[in-house]
């Protein structure tokens, strides 16, 4: 009569698509012979690895998302203050001048006067050295949707390193339970071979 094996169940994921780590409740279920216990041993170690890396690249990625969304904040925030200004102005003849300074670099400004009027459009950096002309408008539903896009991007990131932490620490308790599992089934073998020579 052939042993019966464990069936996996279907492999779970995160909503990104990350599977779920096996959990180990028996190990006798999961593990059916001694021989079993290296290529687990292994494959656990393998999958660790794998999760360990995308906890690595998900840091990382959160970590831009954190710097870019504060300046695309302070960029929305200054081309509504255009926008507001822009409508002012046409609602009021005698709409003075804004003085103002504006960064060239991080310990660089420059000083500038700009007319209400005159902000039909903006400047925005795509990055690459890439800059194009937007429409007051359009600019800011641009950025709009970039913000939110990015603020929902680092949420995503933030979850997926909750579950990636979750998913090694199940892996680390697997892989010693599955170990102490081997070295209480040696003791047993060498009882049981010591017993037998007496």
């Amino acid at each position: 009569m052939a042993e019966k094996k464990a069936t996996p169940a279907p492999t779970q994921t995160n909503p990104r698509g990350i599977p779920m780590a096996p959990f180990v409740d028996n190990v006798s279920d999961y593990v059916s012979t001694r021989a079993d216990v290296e290529p687990t041993l292994r494959s656990f170690q393998e999958m660790i690895s794998k999760y360990q890396f995308m906890e690595v690249n998900t840091s990382r990625r959160a970590t831009g998302l954190r710097e870019k969304i504060p300046d695309i904040k302070k960029t929305l925030e200054m081309v509504r203050f255009l926008h507001k200004q822009r409508e002012n102005a046409d609602a009021d003849a005698e709409s003075r001048p804004i003085q103002t300074h504006f960064e060239l670099n991080d310990t660089l400004y420059a000083r500038a006067t700009v007319d209400p009027k005159d902000t039909g459009e903006v400047y925005l950096w795509l990055g690459a050295n890439v800059m194009l002309a937007y429409p007051i408008e359009e600019a800011v539903g641009m950025l709009s949707e970039k913000l939110s896009a990015a603020q929902e991007s680092l949420a995503n990131c933030d979850e997926d390193l909750e579950f990636l932490r979750e998913q090694i620490t199940t892996l680390e308790v697997a892989t010693a339970r599955v170990y102490n599992w081997d070295v209480v089934q040696r003791r047993k073998d060498k009882a049981e071979g010591k017993e037998g020579e007496k």
